[in-house]
């Protein structure tokens, strides 16, 4: 049975989809959310952080808020200015960069009560990192072969024959 141009492509690509990393959202607490109460070290100890996830701290306004810390903060539960807090009841932060990150609640007594988080994020290595693109070779491509540029090997073109 031969396959279509568009078969193939498909073929191919469901070969290299599944390498390709995809975030993950991660509600603060699960269904606690970002109160006072939940152990966030424990919360956090099972889960694995990479580059393009993101964190959602979802709370009843006015009763908390969230503020990105330093280490040094965050052992101190110093909080910083007002103008710095989320404060929203569903704030999404995106991990863009690898690393520690901390977050406490500015709320008085409640980052010393144990509201606050702290994770380490990744390098999303899951990623594919594919070279630039080489510029489209100036001699036609006979139409029997398929021309999919350099990233994929005649050998696994072999045995896929193309119906014109």
């Amino acid at each position: 049975m031969a396959l279509s141009r568009l078969s193939m492509l498909v073929v191919i690509a469901i070969i290299f989809l599944p390498s390709i990393a995809i975030a993950k959202e991660f509600v603060v607490g699960d269904d606690k959310g970002w109160t006072i109460g939940v152990d966030y070290q424990a919360w956090a100890a099972n889960k694995v952080f990479v580059v393009g996830d993101k964190l959602v701290f979802k709370y009843a306004v006015g009763d908390h808020n969230v503020f990105k810390v330093n280490g040094t903060a965050f052992q101190s539960c110093t909080v910083p200015p007002p103008s710095e807090a989320l404060s929203t009841g569903s704030d999404t932060i995106e991990l863009a960069t690898p690393g520690r990150k901390w977050y406490i609640c500015g709320f008085a007594g409640h980052c010393n009560a144990g509201q606050k988080l702290v994770i380490t994020v990744l390098p999303n290595t899951l990623a594919p990192t594919l070279p630039p693109s080489p510029a489209p070779a100036p001699s036609p491509v006979p139409p029997h072969v398929p021309h999919f540029g350099r990233w994929v090997p005649k050998k696994l073109l072999k045995g896929f024959p193309l119906v014109h």
